[in-house]
C-alpha cells in the first residue's frame, strides 16, 4: 500500500512540473479586443447632385369653362440638379435602421410646354424642390445600408417663354407656380473606408426617386399687361432623379479598416 501511495505522490510531482515548465516556455498572449459593432443612430448631413428626367402628361383647355380643346400628350425633358438635406436615424433589432430626413434640391431639369393649336412652344425650368420623409434599411454588412424611402414633395417651376416654330417669341408665357405631391425611392449608403483609407464619419450615398406632383391648370398669359389668353395649359408632373451625396455622420463608430 505504501509503495501505491510513493507511486501516485511521484506521478502528481512529475505531472505537476511538467505543467509549470510549460506555462514558463509560453508567455501569456493577450486576447485582442473585439472590433466595435456599427453603430447608425445619430444625426447626419450630405451634399452632392445627380440628373433627372421630366415627364408631364398634358392638355390644352379653354381659359373659361375648362373645357379639353386637345387630346392628352406626354411631354418630357431632362437636366442637372444639386441637392443638400439632413437626417436622423435608429438603429434597432440590430441590422435594421429607420430615419427621418428633409433635403433640398436646385438646379435645372427642363420640360416640353406645347400649345398644339397655335403651334407654340417653350420650356418649362424645374427651379428647386423639397423633400421630407422617413426611410427603412437593413445593414446588409455593418457599413452598408440598403434602404426605401418615401413622404412629401414640392417644387417650384419657373417662367415658361412661348414662341413659335420658328423661334421667334410669341409675346405669351406661362408664369411660375409651385406644385405638391409625393415621393417614393431607394439606395445604398456605405462607409467610405475602403482601400486601407480610414474616414471614419464619412459615407457616400447613392439614391433614386420618383415624384409626382398635383395637376394643375395655368392660363397661358399676354407678356404685356400678363392677361390670360384663351387658352390654358393642363398638366401633371412625374420626375425620375438619380443622386450621389458625400454624408457625414456625427457620432458614427463601426469597425475600422483591417481589423480583424
Amino acid at each position: 500500500m505504501k509503495k501505491t501511495l510513493l507511486a501516485l505522490t511521484a506521478v502528481a510531482a512529475m505531472t505537476g512540473s511538467a505543467s509549470a515548465a510549460d506555462l514558463g516556455a509560453r508567455p501569456y498572449v493577450k486576447a485582442p479586443a473585439p472590433a466595435p459593432v456599427a453603430n447608425w443612430t445619430g444625426f447626419y448631413v450630405f451634399g452632392g447632385g445627380g440628373g433627372g428626367l421630366s415627364n408631364a402628361d398634358q392638355s390644352l383647355v379653354d381659359t373659361a369653362t375648362g373645357i379639353p380643346l386637345t387630346i392628352t400628350q406626354r411631354q418630357g425633358g431632362s437636366g442637372w440638379f444639386g441637392t443638400v438635406g439632413a437626417g436622423y436615424d435608429w438603429q434597432f433589432s440590430g441590422t435594421w435602421v429607420a430615419g427621418v430626413f428633409a433635403d433640398g434640391q436646385f438646379g435645372s431639369i427642363r420640360s416640353t410646354i406645347q400649345d398644339p393649336i397655335f403651334n407654340l412652344t417653350g420650356s418649362q425650368k424645374l427651379e428647386t424642390s423639397w423633400a421630407a420623409g422617413i426611410r427603412l434599411g437593413w445593414l446588409v454588412a455593418p457599413n452598408v445600408l440598403s434602404y426605401v424611402n418615401g413622404g412629401y414633395s414640392g417644387a417650384h417651376f419657373g417662367r415658361t417663354n412661348l414662341t413659335d416654330l420658328a423661334g421667334v417669341p410669341a409675346g405669351v408665357h406661362l408664369n411660375g407656380y409651385d406644385r405638391h405631391g409625393w415621393f417614393v425611392g431607394g439606395g445604398v449608403e456605405n462607409s467610405l473606408n475602403i482601400f486601407g483609407i480610414a474616414s471614419p464619419g464619412w459615407f457616400m450615398k447613392t439614391e433614386y426617386r420618383s415624384a409626382f406632383y398635383d395637376q394643375k391648370t395655368q392660363s397661358i398669359n399676354t407678356d404685356i399687361g400678363d392677361l390670360p389668353t384663351i387658352n390654358s395649359v393642363r398638366a401633371n408632373s412625374w420626375n425620375q432623379t438619380i443622386s450621389t451625396s458625400l454624408v457625414y455622420r456625427f457620432n458614427w463608430t463601426g469597425p475600422a479598416v483591417g481589423r480583424y
